[in-house]
């Protein structure tokens, strides 16, 4: 099966330099738990609730003066739409991620793989190994 069959599409990103408490807005909105980050049309980042909570709310931050910029995770790992699902798996294992970007053949985003996504496109076995696998303890 092809990634672009199991993702979520749609996907919209932000910049680095928008407000934190307007991307929480957006996850209680939209009901998702993260947030791509893009500058001069590249994904540079993902803002997630984790990030949100360690990055500032447990540092004693003072949310209201915060940016993407200040809590996201850099460095991020994609697959394509026409990937196989087995090999966007692999990814989400190796980097023990539960949300994978993925782009299309002209580089633009096109949807994000979740968790949930891959509990309803494959079996049941695998998708317990895959919770496993991203959810070890580091």
């Amino acid at each position: 099966m092809k990634v672009k069959k199991a993702m979520h599409k749609g996907v919209v990103w932000v910049s680095p330099d928008t407000p934190l408490m307007e991307i929480a807005q957006k996850m209680q909105n939209e009901d998702i738990g993260a947030v791509p980050v893009g500058e001069n049309d590249r994904l540079v980042g993902m803002v997630t609730d984790r990030d949100i909570v360690c990055r500032g709310v447990a540092a004693g931050r003072d949310l209201s003066k915060m940016t993407a910029r200040d809590v996201m995770s850099k460095g991020i790992t994609w697959c394509t739409d026409e990937s196989d699902i087995e090999k966007a798996l692999e990814l989400m294992e190796k980097h023990r991620i539960r949300r994978l970007p993925v782009i299309d053949g002209n580089k633009r985003m096109v949807g994000i793989l979740s968790l949930g996504d891959i509990s309803h496109a494959v079996n049941r076995e695998l998708t317990c190994n895959m919770v496993k696998a991203v959810s070890a303890h580091h």
